[in-house]
């Protein structure tokens, strides 16, 4: 009976996520109830010769990686957690930065009009709720010599309740979605919302109207942050924005203006603990 019950819930939860998938023409996907991270899967895809826009999605993973190779967790039927191989156009080349902005203004724009929330970006690749952490990008380039035949653009979104790990376990505070939309929330018609962004954003990056969507989201406009290198002191400033390359732009309590490239910098508020 407990094998029956498990082999229904996977078939449940298999079309739950790829049905809206169908409604996109032209995206190739794949679904794994249970991997260890969408991301290698993504590329080992790419490396196989998935084309632009191949997606991979899973219910959990086990070994789910952000931003500085911290540990993602994604528990069953509670997250979104997909992945997307990007072949980089010549025109999106010197673009590269801009490609977890673009995650960022997906998963926002996506939450906007689907649930009429209003997320904001934590520079370089978080998307908040309310202050706190809902969903996280990274944007790996695979690299081929001199050449850059993919990135994959990885996208983790707190969902339920269930999704959002215990408060030691985290250095930036987190949330889910369903904490704000106050009524459960379709996973699958979410991550059709996220994809079609996607697409609408891609075919503007880099552009005034990209900029200043992005610049309209920024978490901690106007408020003073620490950013934290490793092996440095705390760098303190007032945060303004960001330029066109993608750099955060802070006033130093100097008065001087300093614009940051993302790297292994880490932003939170002045006073919060954590990153």
């Amino acid at each position: 009976l407990l094998y029956l019950k498990s082999i229904l819930r996977k078939i449940k939860i298999f079309c739950i996520t790829i049905t809206p998938m169908l409604t996109l023409p032209g995206r190739p996907f794949r679904y794994f109830p249970t991997i260890g991270s969408t991301m290698d899967a993504a590329r080992a895809w790419a490396e196989a010769g998935a084309p632009d826009g191949a997606l991979v999605a899973a219910d959990e993973q086990t070994s789910g990686r952000g931003r500085l190779q911290r540990h993602w967790v994604t528990r069953p039927g509670s997250a979104l957690a997909f992945s997307i191989v990007l072949r980089p156009t010549p025109a999106e080349l010197p673009h590269l930065a801009l490609l977890s902005p673009l995650g960022g203004l997906a998963v926002c724009t996506a939450l906007e009009d689907t649930l009429g929330l209003a997320p904001q970006i934590k520079w370089p690749n978080d998307v908040l709720l309310g202050r706190r952490k809902t969903c996280g990008i990274l944007a790996e380039s695979y690299w081929q010599g001199s050449d850059l035949p993919a990135v994959i653009l990885g996208i983790g979104i707190n969902i339920a309740p269930g999704s959002v790990p215990p408060a030691h376990q985290v250095l930036f505070p987190a949330t889910c979605v369903e904490e704000f939309s106050h009524q459960p929330v379709d996973r699958s018609s979410l991550l059709a919302a996220v994809l079609v962004h996607l697409d609408a954003w891609r075919a503007k990056l880099a552009s005034p109207q990209f900029m200043q969507a992005w610049q309209e989201r920024l978490a901690f406009r106007e408020e003073w942050v620490e950013l934290q290198s490793p092996g440095e002191p705390p760098l303190v400033g007032r945060l303004q924005g960001v330029d066109a390359a993608g750099n955060l732009r802070i006033t130093l309590e100097s008065g001087e203006e300093a614009h940051l490239a993302a790297g292994d910098v880490r932003l939170r508020p002045a006073g919060l603990e954590g990153a």
